[in-house]
């Protein structure tokens, strides 16, 4: 019988990762379309980006998982019950020390202390409705009896999955399947690992314990683990001799992972600029270039400028350049604020938004054309996807969605979302933007906008 390996990917965890929130969002959204089994981020530090995060990023992660790390205090957990209160399927990660030494220096808890403390977060998780896996830190350097028995406290306490973690890479691929069975053996739910490859020798580790009973194996694009591109290439290209399978498009994977890659490198160099497209990767403007030039990546990017908005998108792009470099999203936000700037045909009185990891998303959307309010209630594939049907539904037309995305522009409790819409009608592109503390709120003005411009130009043919 083939035994299916769930793929937890942990690339949005890397220790010092400089990715910028549009470039953590674009990373998620390459992971949906793999079809891994989890997305996991790290620990909430910042309340209100990190949950703008989480919950931007939960708008569209449906296949899969999306979990969130908690446990060094009860502000942690109650951090990310929050960030994921839109999620449908949420996990928290309470990740805890089992081995001497880290419980001592991270935590400063005694043996006796860290198994009640890890009772407590589990328990506490448990009762937010979450799905919850703990995960051993340090497995393989703890005492095997005290291991066992801070696995039996969180089972107890409600944990549904758990991770070792050979975080020091100290045994070797053999010795850590004979670790991993014995695990196994004595536990009551699903075990997961999670490997260092300071050694190069992760991915041994992984596929081993995975025929000694491992059911997840945690990977990553890049880092100190196990790699998801050579992970899943072992899947595929053993799996049907030792009968183990995924749930990951393999014919979709080193396209991805390349596509990850290739934003992980930038963010290092500081040169990110996440693109809509492979086709638009080139476009890279700064203050130097000529009205062509910025009119032709104009063009690239799908626009059919009149010269009045033509002139207008380039002025406001020497605007933005003295500044700093303009990329691809740059360039889409200056034609969305510049270009067609059109009175509003329909105008956003009020919204409604019910989502959770227990219903159905639904939106009620009131809206004002003249003198005659009009209203709409659908459900969607996510409070976003609800919104915008309900917006359909009311102006009695759906365009084509050619573009949307999302991204913090400010920091701080009134943190700013800004949301940028592509519409395609009757083969041309329009764009909207929206600005909001809440995201979804500008994601409906960016998409309101987008239809504006679109009615203007409808009427006035």
């Amino acid at each position: 019988m083939m035994k299916q390996i769930k793929i937890a990917d942990t690339t949005l965890c890397r220790e010092n990762n400089s990715f910028s929130f549009k470039e953590k969002i674009e990373i998620a959204r390459q992971l949906e379309k793999l079809n891994v089994d989890t997305i996991e981020l790290p620990e909430i530090v910042n309340s209100t980006t990190d949950i703008l995060l989480v919950r931007t990023i939960s708008a569209f992660v449906k296949n899969g998982a999306l979990s969130v790390a908690a446990g060094s205090s009860e502000q942690s957990i109650s951090d990310a019950v929050q960030a994921l209160s839109n999620t449908e399927k949420g996990v928290i990660r309470i990740e805890l020390p089992v081995s001497p030494v880290c419980m001592e220096y991270q935590c400063h808890k005694k043996p006796a202390k860290m198994l009640d403390w890890i009772a407590a977060c589990v328990k506490t998780a448990k009762e937010s409705g979450f799905a919850v896996e703990f995960c051993a830190v340090d497995a393989t350097r703890a005492e095997k009896e005290f291991l066992f028995e801070a696995i039996q406290k969180a089972t107890q306490a409600g944990a549904q999955c758990i991770t070792i973690c050979d975080t020091a890479g100290s045994l070797l691929p053999d010795n850590f399947a004979a670790f991993v069975k014995e695990v196994v053996e004595k536990t009551s739910v699903p075990v997961g690992i999670k490997c260092s490859d300071k050694a190069g020798l992760a991915a041994a580790q992984a596929i081993l314990a995975v025929r000694a009973g491992a059911e997840c194996v945690k990977c990553a694009v890049g880092g100190d683990t196990v790699s998801l591109d050579t992970f899943g290439s072992i899947i595929k290209d053993y799996g049907n001799y030792y009968q183990i399978s995924a749930a990951i498009r393999n014919t979709e994977l080193h396209r991805i992972v390349g596509q990850i890659n290739w934003i992980t490198d930038n963010a290092k160099n500081e040169k990110s600029t996440v693109t809509v497209s492979a086709e638009n990767e080139g476009i890279k403007l700064d203050k130097n270039d000529s009205k062509e030039t910025v009119l032709g990546a104009v063009k690239q990017l799908g626009y059919d400028l009149s010269d009045e908005d033509a002139g207008k998108v380039y002025d406001e792009f020497l605007r933005v350049a003295v500044k700093k470099n303009v990329g691809a999203k740059e360039l889409d936000a200056i034609v969305a604020s510049a270009a067609l700037q059109v009175p509003s045909a329909y105008k956003l009185v009020s919204y409604i938004i019910n989502n959770g990891n227990i219903i159905t998303a639904s939106a009620h959307i009131v809206l004002e054309k003249g003198e005659e309010r009009m209203e709409g209630i659908e459900l969607g594939d996510g409070p976003i996807d609800a919104a915008f049907i309900a917006i359909d539904t009311i102006i009695g037309h759906h365009y084509e969605l050619d573009d949307f995305q999302i991204q913090a522009v400010t920091e701080g409790k009134e943190a700013m979302g800004s949301a940028l819409v592509k519409l395609r009608a009757g083969g041309k592109l329009y764009s909207g933007k929206g600005i909001s503390t809440d995201i979804i709120g500008a994601s409906i003005r960016a998409y309101l906008n987008a239809i504006n411009k679109i009615v203007y130009e409808e009427e006035n043919a």
